[in-house]
């Protein structure tokens, strides 16, 4: 059919648009985030594409359910904006053949988040509590950053590097503070290098400066010059923490009966339920009141997607918390916004029943 073959020819490029906006605006906010990071010594520098890239994964599902959300949405609003509605209802269509083609965009994109919600997401955000585990677990020297004072796990050395060779290699004007029990030790030196011996200890050797040492607070201080200085460095042991429920697999989850692993899941599940159930939404919310103007069915539906996401958010800690029984779960919130999404449909089908249809001889 003619009707069909537009709608979902526009549905797909205003859906691939819409992705394409979101998934930059999440770029930019997690990278800038990312970098200020960095910028604090808190997060290496080589460690932020993959971080974004975890990210990233970690929104996409809700990214793609807002995309398919606005593409329908979008769409079915330029086609009432220009009276392209209005020649396909003087042609007989009703409101109710809108559904089918529409479920059958949305259907492969509403898989794909459900896909991506119950096993690609868990294992992007498992992948990220690791990640972070082993940047914590690093030594002293792998976490510092050119221009940056970096100070060690246990706060007794402050690290300092201007910059690096074009290898990364070797630093150059090293400075480095260290405090044992009421002395301290300041060290500076032109340029340093680390190596590694046979039995796996690090040591940081610095070439060409000076030792202070000495009480502070006080005339005592010794001063040495060296040509070569060396400085073990310790990597911090850290105890492998209990996996977070975002992070466990679906089924790892099903296995288990804790309230806070069952709400993750009914999490999980909701992600494509709701993707659904917002499409069918999208379709009588997308007609234009005159008398309201074009941007109000927008800020509604945008409402709308505001309020259904959060009362999930809601019930998921409720369930969490024992207040809400497992079996419930998320259901009530979808089963209003499934009914909210028939009545409206219903009601419009009903004007439109009393739309003059041409007439062809």
């Amino acid at each position: 059919m003619l009707f069909k073959r537009s709608l979902i020819q526009e549905l797909i490029s205003t859906a691939s648009g819409a992705l394409l906006v979101l998934v930059g605006v999440v770029i930019a906010q997690r990278a800038g985030y990312l970098i200020q990071l960095a910028a604090k010594g808190v997060l290496p520098n080589d460690a932020i594409s993959t971080v974004l890239g975890f990210n990233l994964l970690r929104f996409l599902p809700m990214l793609l359910s807002l995309s398919l959300f606005l593409a329908v949405l979008l769409t079915l609003t330029r086609w009432y904006r220009d009276s392209e509605m209005v020649i396909w209802f003087s042609s007989g269509l009703s409101i109710k053949q809108w559904v089918r083609p529409i479920l059958e965009f949305s259907l492969p994109i509403v898989f794909t988040i459900a896909l991506l919600s119950l096993f690609l997401t868990p294992w992007a955000i498992n992948k990220v509590e690791q990640y972070r585990t082993q940047l914590k677990s690093r030594d002293e020297l792998s976490a510092i950053s050119p221009g940056v004072f970096k100070e060690s796990a246990h706060t007794d050395r402050v690290f300092f590097a201007e910059s690096f060779d074009d290898l990364g290699k070797v630093v150059k004007n090293v400075f480095v503070q260290s405090r044992q029990d009421e002395n301290l030790s300041i060290i500076v030196a032109t340029k340093g290098h680390r190596i590694i011996e046979k039995n796996g200890d690090n040591y940081l050797i610095m070439e060409n400066g000076r030792r202070y040492h000495g009480k502070p607070d006080s005339a005592e201080f010794s001063t040495t010059e060296f040509e070569q200085y060396a400085i073990r460095v310790e990597a911090e042991l850290l105890q492998s923490a209990e996996p977070t429920a975002p992070s466990l697999s679906s089924l790892a989850l099903i296995k288990t009966n804790k309230p806070k692993h069952m709400a993750e899941l009914q999490w999980r599940l909701a992600m494509p339920i709701s993707a659904l159930i917002l499409a069918l939404l999208a379709i009588p919310l997308s007609a234009i009141d005159a008398r309201a103007g074009r941007s109000a069915n927008i800020a509604l539906a945008l409402i709308i997607f505001i309020l259904y996401n959060n009362m999930l958010s809601i019930l998921q800690a409720w369930i969490s918390q024992g207040k809400i029984s497992t079996a419930v779960g998320l259901w009530p919130v979808h089963a209003l916004f499934l009914c909210m999404a028939i009545y409206m449909l219903y009601r419009r089908n009903q004007q439109l029943s009393l739309f003059p249809r041409l007439k062809f001889s």
